[in-house]
């Protein structure tokens, strides 16, 4: 009875926070300007298939996208143990399913599906090292940058380590539960033979006696449980929120082509007025325009701030930038993770003062510097290479669209391309009269 009502405070402590949490990102992502991403539902759901469950993208580095869907796969697969810790947390019991089978003539069964769990939990053992290795030892080049402070490099590591020890309690209590079994203590039902716990676990508690066995027993099952309590709400603060983020957020990714770049619908509806072209109905035909571009966090669209809290700061996207690559300090994790860091700061600003708040920052200058806009060459590569279809250069366009259109503080050098633009209809300072000029050379010589 103790057991039960410790389970269900526990339970019911983390299920509070979590949905909390989850509501809390939510609300900061409707923050955003409304954008209609419900089209092409076939090909969103192909999408998800093949990029968030298969992780596609991930395969252009085989060698560590193979050891991150182990990973991947044996942390999901494993914890569908996790139904029979909850059973058991809640009846008062040890081993609810086994017994059930046991019941049924299918302990078989229960004991091929532990194997199989074990043998998932040692390679995620084994590729978590790897990581941590790759991380700490190795130093991959991709793992660093000034955006990659001290709390980025711990969370990575801390997550890694919890898997680990994740792994570990389910061993520990394997390999205990099946010391006792075979010294027919009561409240352990057979399970049948676990080959991995045996080997690896069992000779570490064998020689200790009956009671610090179930100790020890009891000490790995709550060990588990509270753990995956805590790693849900953890992953809630860190960047590995992209385990649960990865799924809708490659649902409702741009499915344009990629060199597409999206006209701002308020210039398109003067340009039409001001051509005579009479305006289809549009449901924001009638806002005012309140800003051109985007110079905070809430002037981008609710996808652009889904994007920030997908972002895993894998560090792909800044390591195929040709910008960044020549010494420039763009960087588009830092773009994303400036992003999720600000609307944290907005989410409590307005839960705590209103809709209406404002604490005199923004995320262009304050996060953002204009040098790190104004030196991408919207070449798209960082959308390419992200393995969770993350846009960042629609946030960065957006914010370079405010300081042309807003505060005309672009370069002289695009001022100039402007003013030829519009006066020329070319970026160079040519009459169009004489944009032919060129090829009379090459009419005389034919």
């Amino acid at each position: 009875m103790f057991q039960q009502i410790l389970f269900f405070l526990v339970a019911a402590a983390a299920a509070f926070f979590f949905f909390g949490r989850i509501l809390r990102i939510r609300k900061n992502i409707l923050l955003g300007r409304a954008e209609d991403r419900s089209d092409q539902s076939k090909m969103r759901w192909r999408s998800v298939l093949l990029v968030a469950f298969g992780q596609k993208k991930m395969f252009k580095k085989p060698i560590p996208a193979f050891l991150h869907l182990l990973i991947y796969v044996g942390f999901l697969v494993i914890n569908i143990e996790g139904i029979e810790f909850f059973l058991d947390g809640a009846l008062g019991k040890h081993r609810t399913i086994a017994r059930f089978l046991e019941n049924w003539d299918l302990t078989v069964f229960y004991t091929v599906t532990l194997n199989i769990f074990e043998f998932l939990a040692v390679l995620v053992i084994l590729a978590c090292v790897f990581f941590l290795v790759r991380r700490n030892i190795f130093k991959v080049k991709r793992f660093s940058g000034p955006e990659m402070t001290s709390w980025p490099k711990l969370d990575a590591n801390l997550i890694l380590l919890f898997e680990i020890i994740l792994m570990f309690a389910i061993m520990t209590m394997n390999a205990a539960d099946q010391i006792l079994q075979e010294r027919n203590v009561e409240g352990y039902p057979d399970t049948g033979l676990m080959i991995f716990s045996e080997v690896f676990a069992s000779p570490f508690y064998r020689p200790l006696n009956t009671d610090i066995l179930i100790f020890v027993e009891r000490i790995a099952w709550w060990l588990h449980i509270i753990g995956i309590f805590a790693f849900a709400i953890y992953v809630t603060y860190s960047k590995h929120l992209h385990t649960f983020m990865a799924f809708p957020n490659t649902y409702y990714a741009n499915l344009e082509p990629a060199g597409k770049i999206k006209n701002m619908p308020e210039v398109t509806r003067e340009v039409n007025m001001m051509l005579g072209i009479s305006a289809q109905e549009d449901p924001a035909a009638g806002e005012e325009i309140s800003r051109l571009g985007a110079k905070d966090v809430r002037d981008l669209s609710w996808k652009n701030l889904m994007d920030a809290y997908t972002c895993t700061e894998c560090g792909r996207c800044t390591s195929e930038c040709p910008a960044n690559q020549t010494g420039k300090k763009l960087s588009p994790r830092k773009i994303m993770m400036d992003t999720r860091d600000r609307i944290e700061e907005v989410g409590r600003l307005v839960a705590k003062n209103g809709n209406q708040a404002d604490d005199g920052k923004s995320l262009l200058e304050d996060y953002i510097a204009k040098e790190e806009i104004f030196a991408c060459t919207s070449c798209n590569a960082c959308v390419e290479a992200c393995p969770v279809m993350i846009d960042p250069l629609s946030i960065i366009l957006q914010m370079r669209r405010y300081l042309s259109m807003e505060e005309s503080s672009a370069p002289a050098e695009w001022n100039s391309m402007f003013s030829n633009i519009e006066t020329s209809f070319s970026p160079w300072k040519f009459p169009p009269s004489e944009r032919f000029n060129w090829a009379k050379e090459l009419k005389d010589e034919a």
